[in-house]
């Protein structure tokens, strides 16, 4: 069992221990182990056969005992002992915004709450807003998370979905009887989150790409098989559905089913208005039952005089129109991302070192890799006091020194706190090369007062950029309340960027804002939220963000060579030049 499924199974104890009432030091022990396992370089499974679990701080004798058994049997008794205590149902419960142990367990107790049914029950006979703690404004809450909860139940992330699409694609592209295959539908447009995986092919053996594709994935489930539509269910829950058209077909079947439906209404409509009519067979003229001569999608958009419309713009936004004028941006690419900024290592909760993580970042390609550990106020995350931050700059030298055409950046993730103020002094922040600001806590705040914390932020001639703007987790919770137009008005002015967070559980600032933003002069900065050196790779998800908003690689900071980079920042550190900041807002 690898580290992090152990300690989902520790957090999950301590919820359950604290279901039951147990003691608060118990139920602590269990989380800080969990969090000192997830945060671990080394597979937990190794260290319990090498018997050198006690070596991780906070774990004891006990609790060691049994890592040991989860994580080389893949089971612990103790934890199925402890969840037949507790209905099955409250685990949903949790789910909801808001609803920690303590008020689970009175809602189960006082009210029978066992599940989100009967918790949407509850509040809609106002029984919970009479419970002491609660109130109309809880209950209100309650519901608003259980629609958000119901309405996220069959979607998966864009960064579980498009690996395992991509798998899909490049075995489909072994099988002899396939002459062309590609993603389509909402993944390759990009979006957050998908509902099913979209699959289209060519071949003139429809029959035998079937054939192949069911043996694909060994345990996968076979819900309909057919001549041109065939879906399997992954092990995973995702449905994949599979398109085999003939090869004259496939580019008027992928623009299709790509999508988005609104987008395709606009270019069917557009085709009428031109005397044609498009569909997942061709294009073809009034009046005639011949396909048009369409080899690609290029040529799809050339016969309706638009210029070929990238898949993360098919989204009626204004793509039409820009297609037909001949305005549409030159979207950024892989290519111009130079390097990332937002990275953590094992000095805080990261789970690579430093010099690792520079390796990973060099391989690909990047220029420059920025380390911002958190601060000292994320101490559920190892943050950084004063003095480590000194030790860290000093370890962050002596690895740029190894690692040749690399430069590391010296940063921060500092919390941004209740009143706007920040975590480190300004005399501390100005020693550093970059920092990036966050929220972190305190959720619950009214839309003003959120505002007003993240503007004072901003303002602060330290903050380089705005993390995770939002704080939203995709399919999990809402972003708090903030009014966006004001966070941008203050970033435009004061040139604080603002994140895309590459991390595929926030992708925030989501496309529609990012594109806001850089409207009015603000620039993006791609953070891949990396905790260790696969998540450098998440960099591709705020990319595709960036995309799906119309940016180009002029409206985003990691296009920007080091040296060009450290000038930005060092200027919107310059008050003179703040003050003197008119940004224009861009149509």
């Amino acid at each position: 069992m690898d580290n992090e499924r152990v300690a989902a199974v520790l957090s999950e104890i301590g919820v359950l221990l604290e279901l039951q009432g147990e003691n608060p030091f118990k139920v602590r022990a269990y989380q800080n182990a969990a969090r000192a396992i997830e945060g671990l370089a080394e597979r937990i499974d190794d260290l319990a056969r090498e018997d050198r679990l006690q070596e991780i701080p906070g774990i004891g004798e006990a609790i060691a005992k049994k890592v040991a058994t989860l994580a080389t049997t893949g089971d612990l008794p103790y934890h199925r002992e402890l969840r037949e205590t507790v209905p099955p149902g409250i685990f949903d419960v949790l789910r909801v915004r808001g609803l920690g142990p303590k008020k689970a367990k009175r809602l189960w107790k006082e009210l029978g709450v066992l599940d989100l049914r009967s918790l949407r029950k509850a509040c809609r006979d106002d029984r919970v807003k009479d419970l002491a703690g609660f109130g109309e404004k809880s209950q209100r809450m309650i519901l608003e998370g259980i629609a958000f909860l119901e309405k996220a139940a069959d979607r998966s992330l864009l960064g579980e979905a498009l690996p395992l699409a991509r798998e899909l694609v490049a075995a489909l592209t072994e099988c002899p009887a396939v002459q062309r295959a590609s993603l389509a539908g909402s993944i390759r447009r990009g979006k957050e989150t998908i509902g099913d995986l979209d699959l289209v092919a060519s071949s003139d053996d429809p029959e035998g790409v079937m054939e192949f594709f069911t043996g694909i994935v060994p345990d996968a489930e076979t819900i309909a098989r057919g001549r041109t539509k065939t879906s399997i269910r992954l092990e995973s829950g995702i449905q994949a559905d599979l398109r085999v058209v003939g090869g004259s077909e496939f580019p008027a079947c992928l623009a299709y089913f790509t999508g988005s439906k609104e987008h395709n209404v606009r270019v069917r409509t557009l085709a009428a208005s031109l005397g044609f009519k498009v569909n997942e067979y061709g294009v073809f003229r009034e009046g005639s039952e011949k396909p048009e001569d369409i080899p690609d999608e290029e040529a799809l958009y050339r016969a309706l005089g638009l210029a070929y419309v990238p898949p993360e713009l098919r989204e009626d936004r204004g793509e039409i129109e820009a297609a037909r004028e001949g305005k549409l941006p030159v979207l950024v690419e892989e290519r111009d991302v130079k390097g990332v900024l937002h990275c953590h290592s094992i000095w805080s909760d990261g789970r690579a070192s430093i010099h690792e993580m520079a390796l990973a970042a060099k391989a690909l390609g990047m220029k420059y890799l920025g380390i911002a550990d958190h601060s000292k106020a994320a101490h559920y995350a190892g943050g950084l006091d004063e003095k480590k931050l000194v030790l860290q700059a000093a370890e962050i030298d002596a690895v740029e020194k190894r690692v040749k055409g690399l430069r590391i950046l010296r940063g921060s993730e500092v919390d941004i706190l209740a009143d706007g103020s920040l975590d480190f002094a300004d005399e501390v922040l100005a020693g550093l090369d970059f920092v990036v600001a966050s929220v972190h806590s305190k959720f619950g705040m009214s839309e003003d007062e959120m505002t007003a914390r993240i503007v004072r932020a901003i303002e602060n001639p330290f903050v380089d950029c705005l993390a995770h703007p939002t704080g939203r987790l995709l399919l999990a919770r809402e972003g708090y309340r903030v009014n966006l137009e004001k966070v941008i008005e203050a970033a435009a002015r004061t040139w604080t960027f603002l994140e895309i967070n590459g991390n595929p559980r926030r992708l925030d600032l989501d496309a529609v804002w990012a594109r806001r933003a850089a409207q009015a002069e603000v620039k993006i900065l791609l953070g891949p939220d990396a905790h260790d050196t696969e998540g450098l790779a998440d960099t591709e998800y705020a990319l595709l963000t960036a995309r799906r908003a119309w940016l180009t690689k002029d409206d985003v900071a990691n296009s920007l060579p080091v040296t060009r980079l450290l000038a930005s920042l060092r200027r919107r550190r310059n008050p003179e030049a703040k003050r003197a900041r008119k940004p224009r807002k861009r149509g």
